[in-house]
């Protein structure tokens, strides 16, 4: 039998997502475990291109200590489409479970390389109705851009993201 990871991903204020996924590699400091999109709404666009949707698969990393994590993402004939990558206020673990907290942006990285920063829109929405303060809003872009300018540099993803 696998082993599973328990995952709860939390999103301001108060929306939690709990599951148990399959891992496919426990490093200690870096979880990687499997999945599917289940029950989206609608399919994930990005610059017009549709880039994940239900019945996708994918393989994700949390970084333990870390304000992201990589999910690998593939469609139904495991054709990579992309990076996604969560900006998060926190990544933490306590034995089997792992816990997140998600600060609304997120960020695509096409295969090419192009990168995209997403809901800005949310995370704008957030702050002008006192759900997060300034300084939570500020410190998501200081995490956003950091990756972004990572990812110029190539420096980003974490080499791990590329040996699974």
């Amino acid at each position: 039998m696998s082993e599973k990871i328990h995952l709860i991903y939390r999103r301001i204020p108060n929306r939690i997502l709990e599951r148990d996924d399959e891992v496919v590699a426990d490093l200690g400091e870096v979880v990687i475990a499997k999945s599917r999109f289940e029950g989206m709404l609608a399919p994930l666009k990005v610059n017009g291109v549709e880039v994940i949707r239900n019945g996708y698969t994918m393989l994700y990393f949390a970084f333990i200590g870390e304000n992201y994590d990589v999910l690998k993402v593939y469609d139904e004939n495991g054709e990579f489409k992309g990076l996604y990558v969560d900006v998060l206020a926190y990544t933490k673990r306590e034995g089997n479970t792992i816990e997140m907290l998600d600060l609304f942006l997120d960020i695509f990285v096409f295969p090419d390389g192009r990168a995209f920063l997403l809901d800005e829109d949310e995370l704008e929405m957030a702050l002008n109705y006192g759900v997060i303060d300034r300084d939570t809003f500020d410190f998501a872009y200081s995490v956003a851009r950091e990756i972004l300018e990572r990812l110029k540099r190539g420096e980003f993803p974490p080499e791990v993201v590329w040996k699974y």
